[in-house]
């Protein structure tokens, strides 16, 4: 299974970039799986940032990102999106893509396919 994030770039504050995750690999389908965004600044630790899950509606956001960031998915298209809105500077990291097994939105330690990062810089 492999996870290809793209759609990352430089912007100044206040625009927005829509990330993609896009999932490969024999067998392998969103429909069940749980997914997630985290990120991580330059020496600082990896934070979660939005989760969506498979069994139900439920989403989950960072406190910091909520009314700005939206994640959603196409299962037909086996694509996992963050709609990331109203940038601040302090949103600039590398941003992974995760998905993993499980019911309702995933704990961390539940993931267990990883994307490569996707730099998003945000200057004011």
């Amino acid at each position: 299974v492999q996870l290809q994030a793209s759609g990352g770039g430089s912007v100044q504050a206040g625009d927005s970039l829509r990330l993609s995750c896009a999932a490969s690999g024999r067998a392998f389908s969103t429909r069940e799986m749980g997914w997630g965004w985290f990120r991580q600044a330059p020496g600082k630790v990896r934070e979660s940032v939005a989760a969506i899950a498979w069994s139900d509606p439920s989403t989950w956001y960072r406190d910091s990102v909520k009314g700005r960031f939206t994640i959603s998915r196409d299962d037909a298209e086996n694509m996992v999106y963050l709609q990331m809105n109203k940038l601040k500077p302090e949103d600039t990291a590398v941003y992974y893509c995760a998905a993993g097994e499980g019911l309702g939105v995933l704990s961390r330690t539940e993931y267990r396919y990883w994307g490569q990062g996707a730099q998003v810089t945000v200057s004011s």
